[in-house]
C-alpha cells in the first residue's frame, strides 16, 4: 500500500448552466473523482475570496458547484465570466489549502442503529444478515471486524454538505482499487437515528438528525454535527460544524467512552478534538497512504 498513487482524472470541459434568473450550476464532471472535486473545492474557494458584488451564496458539491446571485447587481452574464475566469487561473497541482483534521468517535455496532435495522430488513437485501455483515461479505471481507478496520484505516475526506442541513458526505482516502462501495437500501427506511454513521455507493455520511434515510448503518458517533441553536462550542461561526475540504478520522470507541463523550457533549463543555494542516492535493495523489499517516500524526501528536 505505501508505494500506491492515485491515477489524476482527466476532467472534460465544465458545463456552465442557468438554473433560473439567479443560479448557476457548473458541472466539472459527470463521476465523483478526487480531480473533480479537489477543483470544485478549489474554484469555490476562490469565489470566495474575490468576494464578487452580488454573488450571495456558494455550493461545493462532489463533482460540481452552484452559485446563487443577485441579478439587480450582477448580470447573468458577468457571473458566467467571472466564474470562467477564476476556473482557468485555478490550477489543483499548485494549489493547496487549510484544512481541519477531525477525530469522530464511533461506537460501531451501537444498540440504537441495531435496533432500527433490525426493523427494516425487509427493505434490505439481504433480511438475515445486518448491514455491517453484508457490507463486509460485499467487499470481500472474512469479518465485520475486518471491514471495520478497513472503513477507519485511512480518513475520510469532506467533499460536500447537504441532503439535509450538516449531513456531511465524506470520501474516503485511498486509491480506486482500494474503495469500498455498498448500495442503499433496496426501500427506503422511514427512520434513523440521529447521528448515525453510514454508508452508501462509496461515501460516509454522518446523519445530523433522526428521519428517513437509505445508506446502510454502521455505528453512531456521540458528537454533533448539525447545532441550529449554535449553544455548542464549535459552532460560534456556523451551525454546520463540518466543512468542504474537511477530514475526518473515524476512531472505535467502546460504550464507556461513547457514554463519557455524549454526557460532554450533553453538558456543553465537549471540545472537537481538531488539527490544522495545508492539505497538498499533488503529495496526496503522488502518495496517499503515507500522506494520510502524516495527517493522523498531527491530529494525534
Amino acid at each position: 500500500m505505501s508505494d500506491a498513487r492515485i491515477e489524476r482524472t482527466e476532467l472534460p470541459d465544465a458545463r456552465y448552466e442557468h438554473g433560473g434568473d439567479d443560479h448557476v450550476f457548473v458541472e466539472l464532471d459527470e463521476s465523483m473523482s478526487f480531480d473533480a472535486n479537489f477543483r470544485a473545492m478549489a474554484i469555490t474557494q476562490q469565489i470566495r475570496e474575490r468576494d464578487i458584488e452580488g454573488i450571495n451564496e456558494i455550493a461545493p458539491a462532489n463533482a460540481s458547484y452552484m452559485v446563487q446571485f443577485d441579478p439587480d447587481v450582477i448580470r447573468p452574464e458577468s457571473v458566467l465570466g467571472e466564474l470562467r475566469e477564476i476556473a482557468a487561473e485555478t490550477d489543483i497541482e499548485e494549489y493547496s489549502w487549510e484544512t481541519r483534521i477531525i477525530d469522530v468517535p464511533v461506537l460501531f455496532r451501537d444498540p440504537w442503529t441495531h435496533e432500527t435495522l433490525m426493523e427494516f430488513r425487509d427493505r434490505h437485501q439481504t433480511p438475515d444478515s445486518t448491514d455491517l455483515e453484508y457490507s463486509a461479505e460485499l467487499n470481500g471481507f472474512d469479518s465485520v471486524e475486518a471491514f471495520i478496520d478497513a472503513f477507519v484505516s485511512a480518513p475520510h475526506m469532506v467533499t460536500m454538505v447537504g441532503f439535509v442541513p450538516g449531513l456531511p458526505w465524506c470520501f474516503q482516502m485511498v486509491p480506486q482499487e482500494d474503495q469500498m462501495e455498498v448500495p442503499k437500501y433496496k426501500q427506503p427506511r422511514t427512520d434513523t437515528p440521529s447521528r448515525t454513521i453510514g454508508f452508501g455507493g462509496a461515501f460516509s455520511v454522518i446523519y445530523p438528525v433522526q428521519g428517513a434515510g437509505g445508506y446502510q448503518m454502521y455505528g453512531r458517533t456521540p458528537i454533533e454535527v448539525l447545532d441550529v441553536d449554535q449553544e455548542l462550542p464549535g459552532f460560534e461561526e456556523s451551525m454546520v460544524f463540518p466543512n468542504p475540504g474537511d477530514i475526518l478520522n473515524y476512531r472505535p470507541v467502546d460504550r464507556e467512552e461513547y457514554d463519557a463523550v455524549r454526557e460532554r457533549v450533553e453538558a456543553g463543555t465537549y471540545e472537537y478534538d481538531t488539527a490544522t494542516a495545508e492539505f497538498e492535493p499533488d503529495e496526496f495523489f503522488e502518495s496517499p497512504y503515507e500522506y494520510n499517516e502524516r495527517l493522523s500524526e498531527v491530529l494525534y501528536e
